[in-house]
């Protein structure tokens, strides 16, 4: 049995753009860290991780992302640019209270519109834009 879910991680080549990138979007800075050391090595199945963390959070308090960044050992290849329809490809989806507004303000630290802004019906207007790292980032405004 489960208790919740704890947060989501995500791997970015820049840490403070990615929490930039998160903050403007609404998150808040929860906190930061450096981590390194044999718990982080048998944890993620690397030898001689060094890296820092920071974890952001939803104003409401219930959603958590974990962004890292590591120094050591090097990446053997780039994040994945695939389309949104490839197996495995995450997406986060985040409820705002205006698509347009927030895609605008994140436009200025580097987001990219996947495809346009749809609405279904009077019930919500959403999108998909790249973030960090290129993951994909939902963005759903609620209509009624």
């Amino acid at each position: 049995m489960i208790y919740r879910m704890d947060h989501v991680g995500v791997v970015v080549e820049d840490l403070a753009a990615a929490v930039a990138f998160f903050v403007e979007l609404g998150l808040e800075l929860e906190g930061e860290a450096a981590v390194e050391g044999e718990w982080v090595d048998q944890l993620v199945g690397l030898n001689g991780v060094r890296a820092d963390i920071a974890f952001v959070r939803t104003p409401d308090g219930h959603g958590r992302v974990e962004l890292s960044t590591f120094h050591t050992p090097v990446a053997t290849s780039p994040a994945p640019r695939e389309p949104v329809n490839t197996p495995g490809i995450p997406r986060l989806t985040f409820v705002v209270d205006a698509v347009d507004a927030v895609l605008d303000r994140l436009r200025a630290h580097g987001a990219e519109l996947v495809g346009e802004v749809a609405q279904y019906g009077d019930t919500y207007r959403y999108c998909y834009v790249r973030g960090p790292a290129g993951v994909i980032i939902g963005l759903v405004e609620e209509l009624s």
